[in-house]
């Protein structure tokens, strides 16, 4: 399996590894790419509402040429859980030939991109704690916006209050930290999940906590996230919307 060096270090943008296989991927769209399973990564795969990471792929290829593709996205294969650095097909593409088994390469990822994933992810953990003891029913980031959903029934939501708060949080320079629990201590501690709709990263026998300050938030979660609030800067709701008859859906953005 791969070693998966982002859980550990969100901030490490380049790393040197080896081709475990290259397997074939099909997109959404019709179109095969290769895709290379590497024995360690600093590329999120996409899960938890948090999108795959891009990012650059170079290696000297038998005859000592330098060689550089682009990793267009990172996924997590169902069937076998292998890691796949999806790499650019046809005009996007700089090398025609992928890296073969066992070829050592560089990892470089699409950095600006990663981090406003990562202040994004925090600023949600954040909504969390601004709204104590409500569970989230769905998450979605991206470069631009991040959405999160609540159920709300029963509850007069303040939205002014709400953005407020998070702010507050944001500039409250909590740090973030991680650290491991057994897949049994998080069966005994069930409060800690704070999302309806996506399940926390079990199944390894452990599970990452997130921890933001002291008492701010504590939950499961394998995204990657920036090491103290005060990096996210500010941030705005800047829609509340009706999904359903109990769900309302939040969508912030940075205030860059």
């Amino acid at each position: 399996m791969t070693e998966l060096v982002f859980r550990d270090d969100a901030y490490c943008a380049q790393l040197d590894a080896h081709v475990v296989a290259v397997r074939p991927w099909l997109s959404p769209a019709g179109a095969t790419h290769a895709a290379l399973v590497l024995d360690r990564s600093i590329f999120y795969y996409e899960s938890g509402g948090q999108p795959g990471d891009r990012g650059a792929l170079r290696w000297q290829d038998a005859g000592g040429t330098a060689r550089t593709a682009h990793v267009i996205d990172t996924r997590r294969d169902r069937a076998s859980g292998e890691i796949l650095h999806v790499l650019a097909a046809g005009a996007d593409a700089h090398a025609a030939t992928p890296p073969a088994e066992g070829t050592g390469v560089t990892l470089s990822l699409d950095w600006p991109r990663r981090h406003r994933h990562m202040r994004f992810h925090t600023a949600l953990h954040l909504v969390c704690a601004a709204l104590p003891g409500i569970l989230a029913t769905g998450n979605a980031i991206d470069v631009d916006k991040a959405r999160i959903d609540f159920d709300l029934s029963g509850v007069e939501f303040d939205r002014d209050g709400t953005e407020a708060r998070l702010n507050a949080l944001i500039a409250g320079q909590h740090d973030v930290t991680t650290h491991w629990i057994s897949d049994d201590e998080l069966a005994a501690q069930p409060d800690l999940v704070r999302t309806m709709s996506v399940a926390p990263p079990t199944g390894s026998g452990r599970v990452r906590l997130v921890r933001v300050g002291d008492r701010v938030d504590l939950q499961p979660c394998g995204g990657t996230h920036v090491r103290n609030t005060g990096e996210i800067g500010a941030v705005r709701i800047v829609k509340v919307e009706n999904k359903g008859r109990q769900n309302r859906r939040l969508v912030l953005q940075l205030v860059e």
